[in-house]
């Protein structure tokens, strides 16, 4: 085949791969998959699940600790390793507010952080990626302590 068929043949089974792609899912249906994400996320600390709570980490993941920025998701889940080796959760979270960017490529998840006895303590913000269809991994997070009264 001639140079110029096999660049036309490319272009036309190209074209054909882009046309019978599935439409990228809605903004509310994207928000849904964030919000289940985060909340399932949050599970795996009252579930005291360490091994679930990684697996929401993206490899590329930054976390924000007082101690200094944890890179990299196995900095991450070893610097959280301490937060569950206790037999109660030392804190919960869940999400309140979910915003997802057109391109359906990032998200925030933000809300309140709270003690054991349910007292709000701080604010958590993360951003996430969609990382494959229907798949979320959180790329930053920071909390923020709640200023007082």
């Amino acid at each position: 085949m001639d140079p110029g068929s096999l660049l036309a043949a490319l272009g036309v089974a190209l074209f054909a791969g882009m046309a019978s792609a599935a439409p990228p899912p809605d903004n509310a249906e994207l928000v849904r998959q964030v919000m289940d994400a985060e909340r399932a996320f949050a599970a795996s600390m009252e579930l005291r699940d360490h091994e679930a709570f990684s697996l929401y980490l993206s490899d590329e993941a930054v976390f924000f600790a007082s101690a200094g920025v944890l890179r990299g998701k196995a900095a991450v889940a070893d610097g959280w390793r301490r937060y569950f080796e206790t037999q109660s959760a030392p804190f919960s979270w869940e999400p309140d507010v979910v915003e997802v960017l057109d391109s359906g490529t990032l998200a925030l998840s933000s809300g309140p952080v709270r003690d054991p006895e349910g007292r709000v303590i701080a604010r958590f913000n993360s951003i996430w990626r969609r990382e494959g269809p229907g798949v979320w991994r959180v790329v930053f997070d920071k909390g923020s302590p709640v200023c007082g009264d």
